[in-house]
């Protein structure tokens, strides 16, 4: 059995994200999915709940169709100890897959076998691109999974987004 860590904020969950949890999926038997920052919402950079971000992420996973257990984690903001606090919250895992240099050198140094994937589209598909595009009323749709697009119309996200970036 071999289960892979992921993580990111997912705020929110993007087409990036899902190219790269495709191609995790047929490396290893399960995937652990790090929700991170999972204290911070209702800002213009983490607008989204840790229980959203699980419902979006959740909703994507369907078509993938490998195990998973998604996470939430908060922040530390102890670098040092960051690795030993995710393994304190998670199933165990073998592998890492990050891009994130600093995620790589604290598991590198907790001994972790860290592996990188191509990024898919970063140009377009990052968090920031998304919220900027809610915001500006322009077209976001295509850069998440259907699934997600529905979870944050259910919730009221981009009306949230447009909300909390908003000056009084």
């Amino acid at each position: 059995m071999t289960r892979a860590f992921y993580i990111g904020r997912f705020q929110p969950y993007h087409n990036g994200h899902h190219s790269v949890l495709e191609r995790i999926a047929p490396l290893v038997d399960e995937i652990v999915i790090g929700i991170g920052s999972a204290q911070l919402s209702h800002e213009v950079e983490n607008p989204f709940t840790a229980g959203e971000r699980l419902m979006m992420i959740a909703a994507a996973l369907e078509e993938i169709g490998v195990p998973y257990y998604a996470v939430p984690i908060e922040d530390l903001r102890r670098n040092a100890l960051w690795a030993s606090h995710v393994f304190s919250m998670t199933p165990y895992f073998d592998i890492v897959y990050s891009n994130n240099p600093l995620v790589i050198r604290l598991f590198d140094e907790a001994g972790m076998r860290v592996k990188t994937l191509p990024m898919y589209r970063r140009d377009t598909l990052s968090g920031t691109e998304v919220r900027r595009r809610m915001v500006a009323g322009e077209e976001w749709r295509s850069l998440v999974p259907a699934p997600v697009a529905a979870v944050i119309d259910e919730i009221n996200g981009v009306e949230r987004l447009k909300q909390i970036s908003s000056s009084d």
